[in-house]
């Protein structure tokens, strides 16, 4: 686990790049792919996208990079100041660190984490993704946050604590090896 600032900091960079990356695709194929090709009435959700004229966000189309990058800047900041922190605090809630196995405390932590920033970014992307050419009304916002949580949920547990998080985990101490 990281153990200061600058570990911190490159273990949120690792896993926010890759975490964006499987959101933004489990976002446009999995769970809007059929939407975005039949608006377009194309087969292929790359070619519908492009056919629209990228990502609807914020009232705009953009290009998928731009949509990768504004999540990931909302991501890092939101992991660094408000994941990592608390999810680590929940997880000596209700773990004694020295007492605990490493891979069930780590494993606590990473289910902190889930909890903490599912709804946290699901609530930016309702605000990032809403339906602004129809005005705005604060039941639909919430009745998208709401569905963004029930569609986030499941694929950030299982994808962060059986694949992404043991990537990453490996990648770091590859990394900082010679540190330890």
């Amino acid at each position: 686990m990281p153990s200061n600032q600058k570990e911190r900091a490159i273990f949120a960079l690792i896993t926010v790049v890759i975490t964006v990356h499987a959101y933004v695709f489990y976002s446009l194929y999995v769970v809007n792919g059929t939407t975005l090709m039949n608006l377009a009435n194309t087969n292929s959700v790359l070619k519908a996208i492009n056919h629209l004229g990228g990502v609807y966000m914020f009232g705009h189309y953009l290009p998928i990079w731009s949509v990768v990058l504004v999540e990931f800047c909302f991501a890092y900041l939101a992991e660094i100041f408000i994941g990592q922190p608390f999810s680590f605090k929940m997880a000596c809630k209700n773990f004694d660190i020295e007492k605990t196995d490493l891979v069930q405390f780590e494993t606590a932590v990473i289910c902190a984490t889930v909890a903490i920033m599912v709804p946290l970014m699901s609530f930016i992307a309702a605000f990032l993704y809403y339906p602004y050419y129809s005005g705005f009304h604060i039941l639909t916002f919430l009745a998208n946050w709401i569905k963004l949580i029930c569609f986030n949920f499941p694929f950030a547990y299982f994808s962060q604590l059986f694949l992404i998080q043991p990537f990453v985990r490996t990648l770091f101490k590859f990394i900082f090896r010679k540190n330890k």
